[in-house]
């Protein structure tokens, strides 16, 4: 298994599920991802074609309690889908991930995927701009995906639960290029609070 890798800002240590994928700046508070040629978590609801779960990841297990999980990020988009994407994960059964993601009329987009054996996929807005701020937050039994343009007012994309697992939620980075030759994706302003959010809607 590959050696976790420590970034600044979050409480635990990350594993990547290909190391040579992943650096962080020396300071560590800079992320960056390398996606593989047509890589990808989704499963079709349709039924057709094969599950894709080989998307490269770095991931940790989610402390205790309430969080709340931010970064903006930024893709060096070349092909549709490209993305760069918050994560959580319990197997390959139950994860959702909330993207910066390039869209097939070739602007960038915030899109959710939930996945409870097979994946829904829900577009949320267009940015109009080269970066997108998206935070994860879990409260009490669900969790809450919510982007910002600024890093200041956030919008709510999702709100939704994991069905239970075994397996303890982990939370971090994926990098992704469904249908293209791979992209880079860089994660900054990295912040991991333990602390609930209040409210869904009003923007905070």
């Amino acid at each position: 298994m590959p050696e976790s890798i420590a970034v600044a800002g979050m409480p635990i240590d990350l594993v990547p599920s290909d190391a040579s994928a992943w650096s962080v700046d020396p300071a560590g508070d800079r992320v960056h991802g390398t996606a593989a040629p047509r890589s990808d978590f989704f499963v079709d609801p349709a039924g057709t074609g094969a599950p894709a779960h080989n998307a490269v990841t770095l991931l940790g297990p989610a402390p205790d309690g309430d969080f709340q999980f931010s970064a903006r990020v930024t893709v060096d988009f070349a092909d549709m889908y490209d993305a760069g994407v918050l994560m959580l994960w319990c197997d390959e059964a139950n994860w959702a991930k909330l993207c910066f993601e390039y869209s097939p009329d070739g602007e960038a987009m915030i899109v959710s995927v939930i996945n409870r054996d097979v994946s829904d996929d829900a577009n949320a807005f267009v940015v109009d701009g080269g970066a997108a701020w998206l935070r994860v937050s879990r409260i009490g039994r669900a969790f809450a995906y919510h982007a910002s343009l600024d890093g200041q007012r956030w919008q709510l994309v999702r709100n939704f639960a994991l069905a239970p697992t075994a397996a303890p939620v982990r939370v971090g980075f994926e990098a992704q290029a469904p249908v293209g030759e791979g992209c880079a994706v860089t994660f900054s302003d990295i912040r991991f609070t333990a602390t609930s959010l209040t409210a869904l809607r009003d923007g905070s």
